[in-house]
């Protein structure tokens, strides 16, 4: 029988129903295939995955699929995102068995859970006919299928274990310009991003070329940044009615969204767009990020101050059907009766021709050029012509409530929670909105309250008042990434006390001393076929390429030897190996913190917070802030605070300079 009926995750409850005979990822279901010397079929997905829904309405609701499946094998559903680590495994194995992966991922294995055979989306008639001779074999030739699960085997755990040894240079700037000039070749100088499709926004690849850019004085590579930026904004990826971001393009321009708003884009992409609206004070990157947060702080937060994770690709269209992107697009006979006189003009704005055109006489909202050049060619004033888009999207927006909305995945999960914690907090030093605080601050106290359990572990999941599933080394790695930015904007040193201790944690239950690198998955966890190190960056920065970034920042502010020593020795074993620079864009940004131009500064007087609230509005990617209004025990401000005096320590690699009590001086050094 269909055992997921108990679960909590929205896309497992999405099978619930199937005739299949799904069981979840634990280990009475991975027992049980033992016992019965039964194959295993493990399906992973998620909830927003159109796919994925693709896949269960054509194959898992078919009655002649589900005999097959539940006659001759354990069948298992896995959410990728309450279960990472079992994607991670399997996701390698795909990529040994077929050159590349994705969702809906399909894994046959032995009954010991190690893969032979997978793939992403079948067909019903592929996959029942692939089922029925994948059985015929295991029980004819099982030997044979052994044998080849076990070269399988062999090199999942090659890939899951970083093996290079540790560099005896220093490390050394000069190795990045070369990866650079090898990343341009793959620009897209017409629509920004990378030269292919489908185009993925990867915003920390972005958030490494801004600094880069910045730091080099390289105007290249800046111009690209915002060519990107830009062309990402008017694209159809980003929703202009109510602001948020889809998952990728399916295009090269940028126009035509895969629709799901994932939460962990949007954090990464506010935090993206303040950091470029610091540089660049383009209007724009600060509409994009404020709509993002509107977005957010509409739609995906619970009533504990928790994010939740997504919308759906689809949504109901108006015969009742789900279909992808029914809530968000437009055909031309609604969108005439909106702007009423003014549909000529909307229609410039937003493209309601051949360019904006999707599919079944529907249209996607993209601009493709300035409002202030729209303006100047219909004799309007730039000033009334935003005044009337922001009338359009009001209207447009209270229409488009009037639709069956997408569905929303309800779970809130930490890693996730404290990105966008992250993007509130980059949003409120760039724009200085004490609401963005206030929203940081109760998502942190959510994480504290309901993720941190008293044994000094953090959980991976939360729904319906219940945290569960022990949490990766992503959930702590972006926690104490979102503390330390915590206490970079309100100088509270208990934020570092939080973090310095989750790293400890981390020390005694992901650390390895003979990779040097975090595992993804604790010491006191079940173990799976093998163990994963994520050092990649992907859509999201790898969990040790972060770790490494909180390493050191907290060895500067704890004065602590060893966690700069641990950085160093993941830094030199990554750097020199580094092929796709895109593929190692975060540790890049890691290895730019020993740069020449990186800085610490230390603010200690009554004032601290006003003038820490100047410096954060500005792009000082390269420094190091910290501070105190009263005396602070933290070993980098220790004795530096003196009553009555309001002082500025500058100081490079923990060697500081005497104190400037001159604002512009300290500006100026910086």
């Amino acid at each position: 029988m269909n055992e997921l009926n108990s679960e909590t995750s929205p896309y497992l409850l999405q099978h619930a129903n199937n005739p299949v005979h799904w069981k979840a990822w634990n280990l009475s279901s991975l027992s049980t295939a033992q016992e019965h010397n039964k194959l295993i079929i493990v399906s992973i997905g998620y909830s927003a995955c159109h796919w994925c829904h693709v896949m269960e309405h054509e194959s898992f609701e078919n009655n002649e699929v589900a005999q097959i499946m539940n006659q001759h094998f354990i069948n298992i559903k896995v959410d990728r995102e309450e279960r990472p680590d079992v994607d991670a495994v399997y996701m390698k194995a795909i990529q040994i068995m077929t050159g590349r992966g994705g969702w809906p991922l399909n894994i046959v294995a032995l009954p010991d859970g190690r893969p032979f055979w997978g793939g992403t989306y079948f067909r019903k008639d592929e996959w029942m006919s692939a089922l029925e001779k994948l059985q015929e074999l295991f029980q004819s030739q099982p030997k044979k299928m052994i044998q080849y699960a076990e070269k399988l085997h062999l090199g999942i755990e090659s890939l899951g274990i970083p093996n290079a040894l540790i560099s005896s240079e220093a490390l050394n700037q000069n190795s990045i310009e070369p990866l650079i000039e090898k990343w341009i070749k793959s620009f897209d100088l017409e629509f920004g991003g990378m030269a292919r499709a489908p185009k993925f926004m990867m915003p920390n690849n972005y958030r490494f070329l801004l600094r880069y850019g910045h730091q080099k004085q390289n105007q290249e590579v800046l111009n690209f940044v915002n060519l990107t930026l830009t062309k990402m904004a008017f694209g159809g990826l980003f929703d202009t009615i109510d602001g948020g971001f889809s998952r990728y393009s399916v295009d090269m321009k940028w126009h035509v969204p895969h629709f799901e708003k994932m939460l962990y884009d949007n954090g990464q992409l506010v935090s993206l767009y303040a950091d470029a609206y610091k540089l660049s004070k383009n209007p724009l990157f600060k509409e994009v990020s404020e709509k993002t947060l509107q977005f957010v702080s509409r739609e995906l937060i619970n009533d504990d101050n928790g994010f939740y994770c997504a919308l759906d690709a689809d949504s109901l269209n108006s015969n009742g059907h789900l279909e992808e992107g029914a809530f968000y697009v437009w055909n031309q006979t609604d969108l005439e009766i909106i702007p009423k006189e003014d549909f000529g003009l909307f229609s410039q704005v937003f493209n309601i021709n051949e360019l904006g055109y999707w599919e079944n006489d529907n249209y996607v909202l993209i601009q493709n050029q300035e409002l202030k050049n729209i303006a100047n060619s219909n004799n309007l004033s730039l000033s009334k012509l935003q005044t009337k888009k922001k009338n359009w999207e009001k209207l447009l927006f209270t229409e488009r409530e009037k639709r069956s909305k997408p569905r929303l995945d309800d779970k809130s999960l930490t890693s996730w929670n404290a990105i966008m914690l992250i993007g509130f907090i980059d949003a409120y030093k760039a724009f200085d909105n004490e609401k963005y605080l206030e929203i940081a601050l109760k998502n942190a106290n959510f994480i504290i309250d309901k993720l941190w359990m008293p044994e000094g572990n953090l959980l991976h999941n939360y729904k319906n008042g219940i945290a569960k599933i022990n949490g990766y080394l992503e959930d702590y790695c972006f926690v104490i990434e979102a503390f330390i930015a915590l206490y970079e904007v309100t100088l509270d040193d208990k934020w570092l006390k939080h973090s310095k201790q989750l790293t400890d944690y981390c020390f005694d239950n992901f650390y390895d001393e003979k990779t040097a690198f975090f595992a993804f998955t604790s010491k006191i966890d079940a173990p799976l076929i093998t163990n994963h190190f994520e050092t990649e960056d992907n859509v999201i920065p790898a969990s040790n390429s972060v770790m490494a970034n909180n390493l050191f920042k907290l060895s500067s502010y704890f004065h602590n030897p060893y966690y700069e020593n641990i950085c160093e020795k993941m830094l030199k074993k990554i750097i020199p190996n580094i092929d796709y620079p895109s593929a190692y864009s975060n540790w890049l940004n890691v290895l730019m913190n020993y740069s020449e131009q990186q800085k610490e500064l230390g603010i200690c007087g009554k004032n601290a917070l006003e003038y820490l609230s100047k410096i954060n509005q500005e792009y000082h990617p390269n420094l190091l802030l910290a501070g105190a209004n009263k005396i602070s025990e933290l070993p980098f401000l220790k004795d530096r605070f003196i009553e009555n005096e309001m002082l500025f320590y500058v100081c490079q690699n923990q060697t500081c300079q005497l104190p400037i009590s001159n604002f512009n001086e300290v500006i100026n050094n910086i």
